[in-house]
């Protein structure tokens, strides 16, 4: 099994070095066809890695990751509002936005690895930590239910208080670049480096939601890992491909918070009813895409001039 895990984070490892270090290794603006294209790729990339898995360890743990993979991409659809509002607050210019969501996927990945392997433990150890984890998915999903228009409050964020205690910070960007050094030969950190201190932290705070939601679905460590990276890996591209037209999928958040509801009630309910996976998928694919269509049907009326 540890063969499976090297192999799996080696290719993980050179599609990052691939994407950073060959393709888009000159900044530049990524448009709606190229972000399309990469979007592509990667859900082509986790179809054939689901296939892997029901010729490997058959159906079951392939529903398990189709089902896993499609609630964390559609609970990352959460976190593509909150990028374009860092970006628009900070006035990140558009070829450098890609290089700071890289970045922050890196980090992303080692955080998700610490979160499952906290959540499997704990649930391993303590049998009724999946209670815990069912209410605060039920929580979560009422409180996204009752959310209003969200807003950015940068200077409440403490790690991010904490970094500019440590850190000074240059009052321009200065490119491409994270650090700078000063007159004086100090280390300046760059708002761009700010940026993406907010991206991992503000990601933290949606694995709390996703890991528990996918360890409704399985307990296999690896199908968990697996599931969670490639939604991962395809939030980029599909930040790029959907950035303009976030403010039409205003029902979507209906869906996410019906979605988190739902998975909250089958981990509290999982010692007594045992919800077969295909069920849960299309469950969760008819609620968002009811949400979807209903954006798309009823468009959100814009304020008068």
């Amino acid at each position: 099994m540890l063969v499976f895990w090297i192999l799996f984070n080696l290719f993980v490892l050179a599609m990052l070095a691939l994407d950073l270090g060959v393709l888009h290794r000159r900044p530049h603006r990524v448009s709606f066809r190229e972000a399309l294209a990469w979007s592509g790729v990667w859900i082509a990339l986790a179809a054939a890695f689901a296939v892997l898995v029901l010729f490997w360890h058959g159906r079951a743990q392939a529903l398990q990751f189709v089902t896993g993979y499609v609630v964390e991409l559609s609970l990352s659809v959460d976190n593509l509002f909150l990028f374009l509002l860092i970006f628009r607050y900070f006035k990140v210019a558009d070829q450098y936005q890609h290089k700071v969501l890289s970045w922050g996927i890196l980090g992303a990945l080692l955080m998700r690895g610490i979160f499952i392997g906290a959540g499997l433990g704990l649930i391993r150890h303590f049998s009724w930590i999946t209670y815990a984890f069912g209410a605060l998915l039920v929580y979560s999903g009422i409180k996204l239910l009752r959310k209003g228009e969200t807003e950015l409050h940068p200077e409440k964020n403490i790690v991010l208080r904490l970094f500019r205690r440590a850190f000074p910070v240059t009052d321009e960007y200065v490119g491409g670049r994270f650090f700078v050094r000063g007159q004086n030969g100090g280390l300046y950190a760059t708002p761009l480096l700010v940026v993406l201190v907010l991206l991992e932290t503000s990601d933290v705070l949606f694995a709390v939601d996703s890991i528990p939601a996918v360890l409704a679905i399985t307990l296999n460590a690896f199908i968990v890992y697996t599931s969670n990276v490639f939604a991962i890996l395809g939030l980029r591209s599909l930040y790029f491909a959907l950035a303009g037209m976030m403010d039409r999928f205003h029902y979507l958040h209906y869906g996410l918070s019906t979605v988190l509801v739902l998975i909250g009630i089958k981990m509290l309910g999982a010692h007594y009813v045992d919800i077969p996976t295909e069920w849960t998928l299309a469950i969760v694919l008819l609620v968002l895409g009811a949400s979807i269509v209903a954006s798309l049907r009823h468009p959100q009326e814009k304020p008068a001039a």
